[in-house]
């Protein structure tokens, strides 16, 4: 189940509120969450603490973006596997179009990827092959 964090919350210090939603999302469905950080309207400070609180609440994983303000970027999956170290997995989304995009998203720590170009990832991947 994806979840976008309440990102108003966070702009606005209100860390204990976004920790006891996702907290209650994660309990109350029994399903594997994935809290969505929206990377790209976040500073740094913000994606620590995003990250932090979402790892303290019991999601699964952590995933960039909705694609809606932008794509996942490699930089932002590298900062995020330096703050989970593991704990979860990270999913990358938004905006990977290209087989090398996706395999440097991987390289930099993303264990699964959001995209709606599989087909033509799986396609370009067939044809370096041959």
């Amino acid at each position: 189940m994806d979840v976008v964090i309440n990102l108003g919350w966070l702009k606005v210090g209100k860390s204990e509120e976004i920790y006891q939603e996702i907290a209650a999302i994660c309990e109350e469905t029994g399903q594997t969450v994935k809290a969505i950080l929206e990377t790209n309207l976040l500073t740094d400070t913000e994606k620590r603490l995003a990250a932090e609180i979402c790892m303290d609440a019991g999601v699964a994983y952590l995933k960039t973006n909705t694609g809606w303000f932008g794509g996942a970027t490699v930089a932002d999956v590298r900062f995020l596997r330096n703050i989970t170290k593991g704990q979860v997995g990270l999913k990358a989304s938004g905006g990977i179009r290209t087989l090398a995009q996706a395999l440097e998203l991987i390289a930099a720590g993303a264990t699964r990827l959001g995209t709606s170009r599989g087909v033509e990832l799986i396609r370009q991947q067939e044809n370096d092959e041959l």
